[in-house]
């Protein structure tokens, strides 16, 4: 499998996802194909998402070769979240917003969504109690928000290992982190290439929000838009706080309308970077607009029990 990523590669009998029953507590996958999934944000040319497409609007691309859709799914299905909030000390005259819109995230959330907290400057601690690794408690994850205290500096590289880490561990077939900051990294032990390795071998789809600080010589927005690109999701970057409630309640609404979209990948090449594009077309809708990850990396299964 690929380091950190157990459901990256992953199988189905033959559909997508397994629809919830009342009596499934958990969204489950089924492993008996390997499968690459992707998931695909559609927008149309005024920037609204788009629902209701089939299979055959969309063809995918792996290094330029077209790929047969093998999984396809819309369905507002709960996910895993983690919610990445820097707590550095320039945070501290923005805290109150920054933590109101990551409520109003989670309320907009789907409520059976798994969803964990780290807050970070110095170091990453979890905002839950250690025995917790993933809540769907509002009121819990609210106290999960306001646990930290902003001080010190940004350790942001460690921040986003630890939330891939983290994911991991979570049940849900598709995941993504928010990370809100407003600047570089001074502080963490991982490098950034390790991050972005991490970030290869994941099927997290990643939503970054920047606070613009002109004045903080960490700050580096290229960090956080290539974040978002190679995972497939969208870095926004802000002059103040003051706005990032709308934009944190938009990434809930795209998280809960994307698309799923599977492929059975050729084998060979153990750990070379594979290319991904999406293209997406429907008669009637000019200018519609895909986005997913923009690569991954395949590695070949060793034991995989056959």
């Amino acid at each position: 499998m690929l380091a950190g990523a157990v459901n990256w590669f992953t199988g189905l009998p033959s559909c997508a996802y397994s629809q919830e029953q009342p009596n499934q507590p958990d969204f489950v996958l089924h492993s008996d194909v390997r499968l690459v999934l992707l998931d695909v944000a559609v927008k149309d040319r005024h920037g609204e998402l788009v629902g209701h497409l089939t299979p055959d609007n969309f063809t995918v691309l792996e290094n330029g070769e077209a790929q047969r859709i093998s999984v396809f799914s819309n369905e507002d299905v709960p996910v895993t979240v983690g919610i990445l909030v820097d707590e550095s000390r320039s945070m501290l005259t923005k805290r109150n917003d920054v933590l109101s819109a990551a409520d109003a995230f989670i309320q907009t959330s789907n409520p059976r969504d798994e969803v964990f907290v780290l807050n970070f400057n110095d170091e990453v601690k979890p905002g839950l109690p250690r025995s917790i690794l993933f809540s769907d408690n509002i009121e819990q994850l609210r106290a999960a928000l306001y646990r930290a205290v902003p001080r010190g500096r940004t350790a942001l590289n460690d921040a986003v290992v630890k939330g891939l880490q983290q994911l991991a561990l979570g049940k849900r077939g598709k995941r993504a982190l928010v990370v809100i900051s407003d600047g570089g990294d001074n502080a963490s032990r991982h490098t950034r290439s390790d991050m972005y390795a991490m970030v290869e071998n994941s099927m997290a789809t990643i939503y970054t929000v920047g606070l613009l600080d002109a004045t903080d010589p960490d700050w580096n927005p290229h960090v956080l838009k290539h974040l978002a690109h190679v995972s497939g999701g969208e870095a926004f970057f802000l002059k103040d706080s003051s706005g990032m409630t709308a934009i944190c309640q938009d990434i809930a609404k795209e998280i809960r309308t994307r698309y799923t979209i599977g492929y059975q990948p050729k084998p060979g090449n153990h750990g070379v970077l594979r290319h991904i594009q999406v293209r997406v077309s429907a008669p009637g809708r000019s200018l519609l607009s895909a986005r997913t990850r923009t690569s991954y990396r395949y590695e070949e299964l060793v034991n995989d029990g056959k």
